[in-house]
Parts: structure tokens; sequence; C-alpha cells
């Protein structure tokens, strides 16, 4: 059975003394990756915008036995990052590991978009990523990893997600960077590349269009934040110690499928 809850599958205590900021954890997958780390044993540091949702999230944590802090922070910020960070380390003593998960996009082209566009993502979904990198290194013990949570879209993308697949693409750039320089202090890092994940944006976009877009993907469903969550807390763990720099698809096949009418009349599909 495939878990819908990002708890369902934990492996107890695997995280146990582990440290954990996950960025735009206050709903979503970063929620999910939050309270997988929680059931495995982490104390975990919740962030986002919404205080009424973060502290939310750390209700639910609560409530699943786990240990968790809530720390308002605006990606877009500096300066807010930098506290973020300093804030765990006042709570915890260190970082084990940083996942940055918080994201934005905007529906423009590359010429479409305006210089406001180009900000609000180059800034949450990118500048954010490296400052809260640049940060929690210092704080990182031998063994600390940092996952970047990117998109199929760094692969394969669409028109009108500019400059959102762009900077996806170099997330992964990103990762490598910090894979080289910062594996001789003993920190991997790596990425996660999501396809399509039942949220409520997700599914609010598809619409009536839903059934006909799981009929694309060759497991039948899309991603749900759990299966997000696993491989999250897999890449943090010390089965995982030896992989870095690597840019892992998660998107149930979908990539794998040239031709879409022919693969849904395949499936038995409309």
């Amino acid at each position: 059975m495939t878990a819908t809850d990002p708890t369902e599958n934990a492996v107890a205590d695997r995280h146990a003394d582990t440290v954990a900021v996950v960025t735009g954890s206050t709903r979503g997958i970063g929620a999910g990756v939050a309270r997988r780390f929680a059931a495995e044993g982490a104390s975990v540091v919740v962030t986002g915008r919404s205080a009424e949702s973060g502290r939310a999230v750390v209700g639910d944590i609560a409530a699943e036995g786990g240990e968790a802090t809530f720390v308002r922070a605006d990606m877009r910020d500096p300066a807010e990052v930098e506290a973020l960070i300093d804030h765990a380390v006042a709570e915890y003593g260190r970082i084990d590991a940083l996942v940055n998960n918080a994201g934005v996009q905007t529906e423009t082209t590359a010429e479409s978009a305006t210089m406001g566009d180009w900000e609000f993502v180059v800034e949450t979904d990118f500048r954010a990523y490296w400052l809260c990198a640049k940060h929690a290194a210092g704080h990182m013990p031998e063994g600390g990893t940092i996952l970047n949570v990117s998109s199929n879209h760094a692969f394969l993308t669409m028109p009108e997600l500019f400059p959102y697949n762009a900077v996806k693409a170099g997330i992964n750039g990103m990762t490598r960077a910090l894979a080289l320089e910062l594996g001789p202090k003993g920190i991997t890092a790596n990425t996660i590349n999501p396809g399509w994940v039942e949220i409520d944006r997700t599914r609010e976009e598809l619409g009536d269009d839903y059934a006909h877009t799981e009929a694309l993907h060759p497991v039948g469903r899309l991603g749900r934040p759990s299966d997000v969550a696993g491989l999250a807390a897999f890449l943090a763990s010390d089965d995982a110690s030896f992989i870095t720099g690597e840019s892992v698809l998660i998107d149930g096949g979908r990539s794998q499928v040239m031709q879409d009418d022919v693969y849904v009349d395949y499936r038995g599909g409309e």
C-alpha cells in the first residue's frame, strides 16, 4: 500500500538527535517533510510566513509525539533568512539537515515577465536557497546534509512558467556546487525534483483535468507529500551518506512518456 500520511512509513528513531530546518513547511510538501522528520525522531524547525499555519504544523507534530518549533521568516528578506538559522542554532545548538523547500511561481513567459516577476521568483526560489545553505553550513557537523527541493521543470518544462523553470534548473547547478565545496567538510548536498504532487494548489490548477493528468503517469496517480517526505528522510539518513551532488527526479514515471495521447489510450483512458 502507498502511504498517504507522511508519517505512515516513518523509520523509528532514524533521525533521533537530528536537528532539521525545513523552509516553506507551513503547508503542502514542506509540512509533509517536517512531519516525517519529526516522526523519525528529529527536532524540526518549521518556518514560513504564516504564523497561524506554522503553529498548526507544530501542533500536529506535537500531537504525533514529535518535537518542533516555529520561526516566522520571509525567504525574500536576507536578514530574516539569517535570523532563521540563528534562531535554530540558539534553540537546538546546531543544524544537521537543511531542507530548502519554499517556492513560488508566476504564469509568465520570458517576454511577458517583468522585473517584479523575476525578483519574486529568483529571490524566493534561488537566492534564499543559497543564503540558507550559506548560513547553515557553518553550524553543520560532519554528516550534515542540504536538500534542495526543485522540480521536474528543471529537466522538461511548459510555456508560461518563466522564470520558475529557469530557476529550478539553476537549483540543480547550485546543488552540484555545494556538493563539491562542502564535501571536504563532510556535508552532502542533493536535489529532490518532484513532478505533479497532489496539494491544494495542484487540485485547483488541474480542475476537470485531474483524472486525465493522473492517467499520464505510469503509476496511475499523482505524487503525494508523503512520497517526497520519504525521499527526503532517506537522503538525509546515514544510508545516503555516499550520495551527493545528485538531482533525483520523483515523478511517477511521467517524464518517460513520449506521446501523451498514445499513453492514455494504452492505459484505457479517454
